[in-house]
This record gives C-alpha cells, structure tokens and sequence, in this order.
C-alpha cells in the first residue's frame, strides 16, 4: 500500500509532498517529493495532510460517557474505539485509587477487548495504574477511601491479568522509596504522582531509577527557593520523563511556555488525563464515584472545586503546544508517540521510518483528524 500526497512529520524531519509505502505492519520505504512509486495494490491519496506517527496516550481514564473502570466491557470498547477520532493509535488506559477486585475486573475487561478482533478501536497493550498508593495530602480527585501503602505483590496480581506498564505513586508513603526498586526490578516504570514529597525524597528515589512523574505540576510539591520539590527536581534532572496536561487549564498557557523552554522535548509526554466526559457537552458527570461538573470543558469536583482529569483530546493538546510555542511540529511530534514508546519499552513505534510498525493519523492544518492508520489498515 502507498499513502501519497501527504506532509511526512517524523521526530527530526519534516517531508513535503511525500509518500509512505506500507508492507503488512510495517512501514518499508519513505519517497521524498520528485522520486518514483511502486506499483501497489492499493493506494491512499492524504490530500496533502499531515501524516504523523500515532498518538500514544498513556494516561487516560475514559471518553463518551465511560470510563475504563466501569464494569462493563462497553466501556473498554467504547473508549478505545473514539479515542481514534484523536489519532491515538495505542492506548495505555489509566486506573483509579479503586479496591483491587475492582482494578482486576477492569483489567479483565481490558484483556477480552484486546481478545476480540471484531473491534477495531486504539490498541491497549497495557495499563498505567495511578493509584492506589499515594497521598491523601495530594489527593485530587482520587478516592481516599481506598488509599494503601504500596504494594508490590498486589501489583504482581494484577500484572498477571495483563501488562502493568507503570504505576504512579507517592515516593515519600510508607515503603515508598523500596516500592521504586520493586518496581524496576519487576519490570515496570515507576512515576512519582499525588506526591508531597521533597527534592531529598525524590532524590532518594532517584538513585533507585526514578524516571518519570506523573502530570507534572498537578498535585505534587511545587518550585520553591528552599525546597525545589517534585517540580523542580525535572527542572535540575534532563532525563526525567513528563507527563503534561496541556489543555491550557492544568498548565495555564505560560507555563506551557515556560516548561517547553526549559525543558528537553525529548522528555515531554502529552497526555490527556482524559475522564468520561471528554468529548461529550458541559454538565454532570462523574469520576471514581465521586460526583464532577463539567463547565466550559473543564472537569471539577462538585464538592470542592479541584480538577477531576480533563476533557482534552490528544489532537488538541499538540494544537495548543504547536500554537503556543511556535516549535517546529518536527520537534514537537516525538512529545506525542517517540517519548511515550521509549518511556515505556514499547519497540518500533513512534517514527516514520522503514522498519517501524504503520500506526499513522492523517491531520489537516487544524489538526483535525482526517483517518488513522493501525498495523498497517485504515481504521
């Protein structure tokens, strides 16, 4: 198959007038304007659109009216099916600060979708489990109710059912600092959220392997000229991995800004944080039982205002990141695949090269998605 007529944008380069030759899975050649085409069985005309690697959403709890730990597998159908009109290609569903039969039927869930090839929806290879051991000083809209001291069996448990590919937790808990060495030795990416903990904490962590904090800013230790905190320790570390939240409400615009300039793209994670609102109108709604109100697209709590995840859509995160920073989209496009897949150990994603799976969106100039390629089939 060939794609055509399309804008390449691959982390480091940018092609105009290009075209992508797909064999199977994988992507195995890349035409520059001018060179001539193969013969194809068949052949797909972008328009001259954008063509990006997928997205990759790895921190996510739901969409149109679901969310990924409801009981019902509807709601893992439905979610992974429309976070396509984002162009996310795969998707790493994050859970809840949720009892752990609960976590494993959500889990099970998941596994039957991936089991069920008549559904054509976002890839979920794994989990992100935030939660359930953090902070109840930096609880968000997380339920205290069911707030535990890490545990790593538990998390073996439910890495059994399918691949735990990172938990967020608070590294200053109880077990916190050894829970980070259980983890890598397990396999599995730690990342510091829902965390007062302190630089000396971090720190600590930090020599263990520490690499990654969960939507940074939001509800961890913030800058200070005394302690730099969770905020600052990314600052000072290059190599530390960051989840952001760029829908102009959880970073305001400056500090979207501000963390672009001083940071290293290499290590930004858009995501989504993404609950089941998003991509339904303002009203009611709902996250973790707890009750939320949606207005003019931002999710809080009823009871006390504080942000419930977001409504944002992956699509307009790197919109708001491209408009507000001016980087070229070849620099900015590894903050939406490159990074997550290198994050998370996930092989052959996140370039448009020969050699790389063919999960691809087609975007026009608004960032609009236009169709989305997975494994090589238009979906």
């Amino acid at each position: 198959m060939i794609i055509k007529n399309c804008t390449v944008i691959t982390p480091g380069r940018e092609l105009r007038n290009a075209a992508v030759e797909i064999d199977g899975t994988y992507i195995s050649a890349v035409y520059p304007e001018g060179a001539a085409l193969p013969q194809c069985a068949e052949c797909y005309d972008a328009g001259g659109n954008m063509l990006m690697p997928g997205f990759i959403d790895l921190h996510c709890h739901g969409r149109s009216g679901f969310d990924i730990v409801d009981p019902s597998p509807e709601a893992v159908r439905t979610i992974a099916l429309d976070k396509l009109k984002e162009g996310v290609s795969t998707l790493i569903p994050a859970t809840l600060t949720l009892p752990e039969e609960q976590l494993a039927g959500t889990l099970q869930n998941i596994v039957d979708y991936t089991l069920d090839t008549s559904v054509k929806g976002a890839k979920i290879p794994g989990v992100h489990l935030e939660g359930p051991f953090i902070n109840c000083k930096c609880i968000g809209a997380q339920n205290p109710d069911f707030v535990r001291v890490p545990d790593i069996n538990e998390v073996k448990r439910l890495n059994e059912i399918i691949k735990v590919f990172k938990v967020s937790y608070a590294v200053e808990v109880e077990n916190g600092v050894e829970f980070t060495r259980e983890l890598i030795d397990a396999g599995i990416v730690p990342s510091c959220g829902h965390s007062a903990a302190s630089y000396a904490d971090f720190s600590q962590a930090y020599e263990l392997g520490l690499r990654n904090l969960t939507h940074y800013c939001n509800q961890m230790t913030p800058l200070h000229h005394r302690d730099i905190g969770l905020v600052g320790s990314a600052l000072l570390k290059d190599d530390v991995y960051t989840e952001m939240i760029c829908d102009k409400v959880h970073l305001c615009p400056e500090m979207i800004q501000l963390l672009f300039k001083l940071s290293k793209t290499s290590h930004i994670l858009l995501i989504t944080d993404a609950m089941r609102a998003s991509g339904l109108p303002d009203g009611k709604s709902s996250l973790g039982g707890l009750e939320v109100t949606v207005c003019n697209g931002e999710a809080r709590l009823s009871s006390n205002g504080a942000l419930a995840g977001s409504t944002l859509q992956f699509n307009h995160a790197l919109r708001n990141v491209y408009e507000l920073t001016g980087l070229p989209l070849s620099e900015l496009v590894c903050t939406t695949s490159l990074n997550q897949a290198e994050s998370l150990g996930l092989e052959k994603l996140g370039r448009i090269e020969p050699g790389f799976i063919a999960d691809m969106v087609v975007l026009d100039k608004d960032f609009n998605v236009k169709d989305i390629f997975i494994n090589g089939q238009k979906h």
